[in-house]
């Protein structure tokens, strides 16, 4: 049986997840943070097995096949999960963060009704739309296609425990400590 409490923080890309997740991990040295499988390119800077574990499409799916994810999901052209042994090895040493999209959120509230949601939300989308431009990274289309689907997951965010704006790292992070620690105080 695990012994520590499962957050679940999702939010669009480009609202600045990582980011404040640094923070949040920076500040308590209890949290472990799940990392999950994914078949998209490594960005740079991102180390396997640290940022993600990056596999092929083949080998993502023969894991499906192998019932290995807590939740898995498809979008932007790849596949994002979160492996079942690593994901319950961690909860034995305390709490984890899990970095998930939406519909990857609400499968583990199925399975895991304690885990406590968190949204990062954009200040607005326009923001959203410049910090995407601004990386330097990623493509007219997918950019599109990222805001397209910012707006959907916008949307689902009322089914949260909690939504915070991203409008500054530092204090963004702050409020999730919050949440954080008042949930582990109600444990």
């Amino acid at each position: 049986m695990s012994k520590g409490r499962l957050f679940v923080i999702s939010g669009a890309s480009g609202v600045g997840k990582s980011t404040v997740l640094n923070e949040v991990m920076a500040a308590r040295s209890d949290l472990r943070f799940s990392v999950s499988a994914t078949t998209r390119a490594p960005r740079p800077g991102e180390q396997d097995g640290v940022s993600y574990y990056f596999v092929t499409k083949a080998q993502f799916q023969e894991m499906i096949r192998q019932d290995a994810f807590v939740e898995y999901d498809a979008h932007m052209d790849n596949y994002y999960g979160t492996p079942k042994a690593q994901l319950e090895e961690k909860l034995k040493d305390g709490s984890v963060i899990l970095d998930i999209e939406p519909n990857g959120a609400f499968a583990v509230r199925k399975t895991r009704p304690d885990a406590v949601l968190i949204f990062i939300a954009p200040p607005s989308l326009e923001e959203l739309e410049k910090r995407l431009r601004s990386r330097g990274d990623t493509s007219q289309d997918q950019i599109q296609l990222r805001l397209d689907r910012a707006g959907w997951e916008m949307e689902q965010s009322k089914q949260y425990d909690y939504i915070v704006v991203n409008d500054q790292v530092q204090t963004c992070a702050q409020k999730i400590l919050h949440i954080i620690a008042k949930s582990c105080d109600e444990e």
